[in-house]
């Protein structure tokens, strides 16, 4: 991890050296050559973590990450350095916070806080307004959350919700086996070790802090569930192209237009799984890498309506085409609920705007002001959009969820569980 601007200078230029010598390394005839193969291998694997961690820092300095969160002891001392920098302080500020000289705070992060006493610790998170009563958040106003655990070994299973994980047949615990070691045994079957690592960082938007670990239950089963639909489908090789998106666009006039976009998305290499979020996730969908590198969305239906399936679809297709293959790695999760906060939920939002309805269409409308189901209903013709989702967005820039009720269809939900097609 960055510590400091002078480290981040230092890492820009090791990058800069490391892309410069990946051309010639990979120059040549070196068929047969493992060890040659082996030192590229690692040296692709070297640009990567330098570019997630430029990207991380970057992130954490300009207020993307208004929140840095962890329910785990191991993970203060990572907390504490990163609230320090996502309020704009230098290791030589929190040394004349603490009153100490400058080489005391490098030592303390360099070592972890390795040695720091108790006292110590609280006095650091109490300048950088860390909360430490079952979680740590830096007291930003709540938007966007980052979770992370450094490996397996640092997640509290037993903080997973278990029993409700066993009500809904996700897996069974056998008479005797302790709950947590099963729970830990279904998440490194159903989404893999690395999912609950540094590689995998959650970005939560949402105005409730969420239970992190219901969080990542639900990932597992949204993962589950996607590899066996990739298996079924033979999901092609996904493809960071969207001129396919008025097709979609499309499927908004139709009946079935959700399953059709199932099936769609499934053509483009992209898995869309549908799961009832947890007790405690307040979550409406989610963007994440699955199997071989196919995206990921999982929606929960949480709200039983037409217009929010669609906006939440595209708005994770957004985190898709835009951030899912950029240098950093997150797992995107969003309850729409919220205002945009932060460069990528803000990208994510317009994203999905723009896409159901452009902008100059937008603007053409006339049911925003008359506010009437028949304006609506003329507007949604001529823009061959179905009546619900410009209804919705009518309500969602109003702030009033009274109006045009009439319009904003729901079943969403009945239409789309235990979903079993057969590929076309």
């Amino acid at each position: 991890m960055i510590h400091s601007d002078k480290q981040y200078s230092v890492s820009i230029d090791q990058l800069s050296k490391l892309k410069d010598a990946l051309p010639a390394a990979t120059g040549g005839d070196i068929r047969g050559d493992w060890a040659h193969g082996l030192e590229i291998d690692a040296l692709k694997s070297q640009i990567a973590e330098l570019e997630a961690d430029i990207a991380y820092y970057q992130a954490l300095k300009s207020g993307e990450i208004t929140v840095a969160k962890f329910h785990s002891l191991e993970s203060l001392p990572a907390t504490l350095v990163q609230a320090r920098i996502a309020h704009g302080m230098s290791q030589s500020d929190l040394a004349d916070a603490l009153g100490l000289k400058l080489q005391q705070v490098q030592r303390f992060e360099a070592s972890e806080y390795m040695g720091a006493s108790l006292e110590r610790l609280i006095q650091v998170a109490n300048i950088l307004n860390i909360n430490t009563v079952g979680s740590f958040g830096t007291g930003a106003t709540y938007g966007n959350v980052i979770f992370s655990w450094e490996n397996v070994d640092t997640v509290r299973w037993q903080e997973f919700p278990s029993r409700e994980m066993v009500r809904r047949k996700w897996f069974d615990i056998p008479r005797g086996v302790d709950p947590a070691e099963a729970t830990k045994a279904y998440f490194l079957e159903a989404a893999g070790p690395h999912f609950a690592s540094a590689l995998h960082r959650k970005k939560m938007r949402g105005a409730t802090p969420p239970n992190e670990y219901a969080l990542i239950a639900w990932q597992a089963r949204i993962l589950e569930r996607a590899r066996v639909w990739t298996k079924e489908w033979n999901l092609p090789a996904f493809a960071l192209d969207d001129r396919w998106l008025p097709e979609l666009v499309g499927l908004t006039r139709r009946s079935d237009g959700p399953r059709a976009a199932q099936k769609l998305l499934a053509r483009k290499g992209i898995a869309l799984m549908i799961e009832e979020h947890l007790p405690g996730t307040y979550l409406d969908g989610a963007a994440m890498l699955g199997p071989d590198d196919h995206p990921v969305i999982g929606l929960t239906l949480r709200h039983n309506r037409v217009d929010n399936f669609w906006f939440v679809l595209f708005h994770e297709l957004g985190h898709v085409l835009r951030h899912l293959f950029e240098g950093i790695r997150y797992d995107f999760f969003d309850d729409d609920s919220t205002e945009a906060r932060g460069t990528t939920e803000q990208e994510a939002d317009e994203f999905a705007l723009n896409a159901l309805i452009p902008e100059d269409q937008w603007q053409s409308c006339l049911s925003r002001f008359a506010l009437s189901e028949e304006a609506v209903k003329l507007d949604a013709k001529r823009l061959n959009i179905a009546e619900s989702i410009l209804a919705g967005r009518i309500r969602r820039e109003q702030n009033n969820y009274q109006i045009l009720t009439e319009l904003i269809q729901s079943g969403i939900r009945e239409q789309l569980q235990e979903v079993n097609h057969d590929p076309e």
